[in-house]
């Protein structure tokens, strides 16, 4: 499918402006997680964050989080071999991730924040084995001045600008792993219309290890650098960054979005989804429609180095149950199209309604001309053990086509990817929080792939 749009079309970096316009976030009201990728507990305002008052509104907020992960490849780095698994080697470590702000009131509508954070593993990893735990950016601690922003809020306008974690669908903190991706940019959003919100900004850099594409993508490059895409392909947009905007329309039992992101340069996505909220008898539903589409642009579509021209189509019915029982399920259809490879996952966008619970695209050798189907059974413990604990399995296939997925292994044609998923959560009510998740792959034409991410901490 081809599609064409707009340069004029703008977007809306709205970290502040809470989940509802989030499509990964719009969900069933549950504490069930429905986003693949990030933490029951995530939250991009500090509404939820009680802090420390210092006075006259000053306030103190933080997050003290650590973490152990650890990936088999089949593939360990003492007899590595480029060929298993796309070369990716087994990885693990232990890490302590503090982030702490600082909140100003609101002086005639002005306020700011600034938040400082940093990762380290006080020495005590094997660097050998830290090639795919993506903590660092060039082997070491570091720290960051993560946000730093001026936001002005007046009635139904509000006004941001500076470094920021944001939370839209294709462009996002991600906050799901270790340290969450932070954003260099400014927006504009009005919601002086009832049931109706619309914004525009733009995005200049990004700092974010794992879904930044720079070198030492742990610090701040422009939006092409941090791209997946050739690095001729970069270097031809230089210090290029995003124009984009949103509209919603959120009413009663229904809410429709429509975003279009324009990477100056590089390419351009436009992502519409569509979620309708019902109720049944004993319980509630999201049944949900989505359409992305990846386009090239401007320099990127005058050469041969990356072709990206590709959509996704998908599914989902999610549900909950009265009794403690959830379920989610998707399905995502990806047209024969090029630039999958170089497009999913950028800057933190992980919206897709078929993902595995650690593993997506990663591992397949392409995802182009593929579907993913996803059954996800949970329960919340909440009346049984204790508040705030839920535990579920997930299951999802990815029926690839042989033609594009080749396996780096034999240079065979890969037919089909298994993911089996487990997760446990706990969020308490005094900011104390942990997820323990375990994926195994089956992959075919390669060595199983697993995984086990075990991540908790403290929010005060």
């Amino acid at each position: 499918m081809k599609l064409s749009y707009s340069r004029t079309l703008l977007w809306a970096l709205l970290p502040v402006v809470g989940t509802s316009l989030n499509a990964a976030e719009s969900l069933v009201q549950s504490n069930v997680l429905e986003d693949d990728h990030a933490y029951e507990t995530v939250s991009h305002t500090d509404q939820k964050e009680d802090g420390y008052i210092l006075g006259d509104g000053w306030k103190v907020t933080g997050d003290l989080r650590a973490g152990y992960v650890t990936y088999d490849y089949s593939n360990d780095p003492k007899n590595f071999n480029p060929d298993v698994n796309r070369g990716h080697k087994d990885s693990r470590g232990f890490y302590v991730i503090p982030k702490i702000s600082i909140t100003s009131p609101t002086f005639n509508g002005f306020s700011f924040k600034i938040t400082g954070a940093g990762v380290t593993d006080f020495g005590i990893n094997d660097e050998l084995y830290e090639s795919r735990t993506f903590a660092f950016g060039d082997g070491a601690s570091y720290a960051i001045l993560q946000e730093a922003y001026v936001k002005y809020v007046n009635g139904g306008h509000t006004f941001l600008a500076g470094n920021y974690e944001l939370s839209t669908p294709m462009v996002d903190a991600d906050d799901w792993y270790l340290l969450a991706n932070t954003f260099q940019g400014v927006y504009y959003k009005n919601t002086t219309i009832e049931n109706i919100t619309f914004a525009g900004g733009y995005v200049y850099q990004m700092a974010g290890v794992w879904d930044g594409g720079a070198t030492n993508a742990h610090r701040f490059h422009s939006i092409a650098d941090q791209s997946y895409v050739d690095k001729r392909d970069k270097d031809n947009a230089g210090d290029a960054g995003m124009w984009a905007g949103m509209f919603q329309y959120q009413k009663d039992e229904h809410n429709l979005q429509l975003w279009d992101y324009y990477a100056v340069d590089l390419y351009n996505i436009l992502f519409a989804q569509y979620d309708y909220f019902g109720k049944f008898e004993g319980g509630n539903y999201d049944a949900g429609a989505q359409f992305i589409n990846f386009k090239e642009v401007g320099a990127l579509a005058s050469n041969n180095y990356t072709e990206i021209d590709y959509s996704i189509f998908s599914l989902r019915l999610d549900g909950k149950f009265d009794n403690g029982f959830d379920f989610s399920t998707g399905a995502a259809f990806y047209t024969d199209g090029p630039g999958a490879t170089e497009t999913l996952g950028s800057w933190g966008g992980y919206p897709y309604l078929a993902n595995g619970m650690i593993f997506h695209f990663f591992e397949a050798g392409n995802l182009r001309n593929a579907n993913s189907y996803k059954v996800q059974l949970g329960y919340d413990l909440s009346q049984v053990v204790t508040e705030g604990l839920w535990i579920g399995a997930r299951f999802t296939y990815f029926d690839l086509d042989p033609k594009y997925s080749i396996s780096s292994l034999n240079d065979l044609g890969q037919d089909s990817q298994k993911n089996y998923g487990l997760r446990v959560s706990y969020n308490h009510p005094d900011g104390y929080y942990f997820t323990g998740t375990y994926e195994y792959v089956d992959l075919d034409q390669q060595p199983t792939i697993s995984a086990l991410r075990l991540i908790g901490g403290y929010k005060f």
